[in-house]
């Protein structure tokens, strides 16, 4: 990732992508169970949907993620669905749908037999935790928001990773 001097307002993106020998609808199987979710991430320790609901992700469906991070502590939130195109789109706001604190997405592409994954977010616009460091550091924004999203950038690409061995060892 390369210095950008983004702000927190800018709503910084970091996107990565890997290909997985199994097809998008076998991907689209683990990356839509949020439960899955916190076996291929070191931050995300759970994650249950809302409401004991069970069954595929739809558009409206909340789920509650508890996530711990060496520097920034634990918290938890809870997040709203707001595209969910099977095999394709899986996007979610965290906090409030209209003004998250943070937007994820996983895409899906048919790719040389199998699937091109990606995996994206975007900080803000809503505050954040990050916004509680900035506010304390307000001369080191950009450097914070860097950090972070370069933080983002190894863990995303660490649970590509993760669920393409999940995908092609489930697929042989």
């Amino acid at each position: 990732m390369e210095w950008t001097g983004a702000k927190y307002a800018d709503k910084p993106t970091v996107e990565v992508e890997a290909w997985v020998d199994a097809v998008p609808e076998r991907v689209w199987s683990i990356v839509s169970d949020v439960r899955l979710m916190p076996e291929m991430s070191q931050e995300l320790q759970a994650a249950e949907w809302c409401d004991g609901a069970e069954g595929a992700a739809a558009v409206g469906r909340r789920f509650v993620g508890r996530s711990k991070h060496d520097a920034l502590g634990e918290w938890e939130t809870t997040s709203h669905v707001v595209e969910c195109d099977e095999p394709r789109v899986f996007t979610w706001a965290v906090h409030d749908a209209e003004t998250p604190t943070a937007l994820w997405r996983f895409t899906l592409e048919p790719e040389n037999g199998g699937t091109k994954l990606r995996q994206w977010m975007q900080l803000g616009p809503g505050r954040s935790g990050l916004s509680l460091a900035i506010d304390k550091m307000p001369d080191k924004e950009e450097k914070i928001v860097f950090v972070r999203l370069r933080e983002f950038e190894k863990a995303m690409t660490g649970t590509l990773a993760a669920i393409k061995e999940r995908a092609e060892a489930d697929g042989a």
